[in-house]
Parts: C-alpha cells; structure tokens; sequence
C-alpha cells in the first residue's frame, strides 16, 4: 500500500519545481514540525543521480539522513525516486488554483502509516508555505 499527501501552491510552476528542487530551497521548507529542521541538501537532479538531506532536531538530540537516488525526471513534471529500499513518486500539475504538488510514497514498518502521512503533509505544508512567502 501506499500513502498519498498533496497540497496546491499559488505559484508559477517554474517557480514550484526551483523550490522543489533547489538545496538552498530545501533547507528552509523541509520538516515536518517548528523543532526540526534540515542543515544540509544535495541534489543531482537526473536519472540515476542521488540526493541527500540530512536532517535533525533543533536541540541536536537526534538526526538522520533521507537519501536517495533519482529514477525518473520530467523536469516540471515527475520526479520518481528510490530511498532505503522504498520508492516515492513527486507530481507536478498546473490547476487553475496553482500547482498541484502530489507526493506518493511507500510507507516504512516502523511507525503507523497515520504518523507518516502526517508527518509528510506537515513537510508538504512547509513547503506550500515557503514558496508562498518568496
């Protein structure tokens, strides 16, 4: 099974997938809470390239690595990628609200799949709210 988040961005698409896909981007929007936060991002954005954001609690009390490697991309369009033995798949789609910005994922076994759609949207959130306020 897989799990879907999704929000729309009032934003040109240009501008969605530049945020979307840009480290200096990355490390402002993406958590999931205010007590955490990303201080690194790299991305070779193209089939067979790798990505990697590292991330960790404000207070340093615990942290990890989200990495990757990128399967697919059709630039403002489709990003499918591979991560720790799962696979997500990014869609971008012009709506007459703004963009569409769909993230599926293959759920992990460790925690509840409701924790984890939370946690995504919560990211996704972050994300809309970033590109809104630049």
């Amino acid at each position: 099974m897989q799990v879907t988040v999704e929000t729309t961005v009032a934003a040109p698409l240009a501008e969605v997938w530049r945020a979307y896909t840009t480290p200096a981007d990355i490390v402002q929007w993406n958590a999931a809470s205010s007590d955490w936060h990303t201080t690194r991002a790299e991305v070779d954005l193209r089939e067979g390239g790798a990505f990697s954001s590292h991330m960790e609690a404000k207070d340093g009390s615990q942290g990890f690595d989200f990495a990757g490697t990128y399967t697919r991309v059709e630039p403002e369009r489709l990003i499918e990628y591979a991560f720790g033995g799962r696979h997500a798949r990014v869609t971008f789609t012009e709506t007459p609200d703004g963009v569409r910005v769909r993230v599926t994922f293959d759920p992990e076994t460790s925690f509840p799949i409701e924790q984890q759609r939370a946690g995504w949207q919560a990211i996704l959130d972050h994300f809309a709210r970033h590109v809104a306020a630049h």
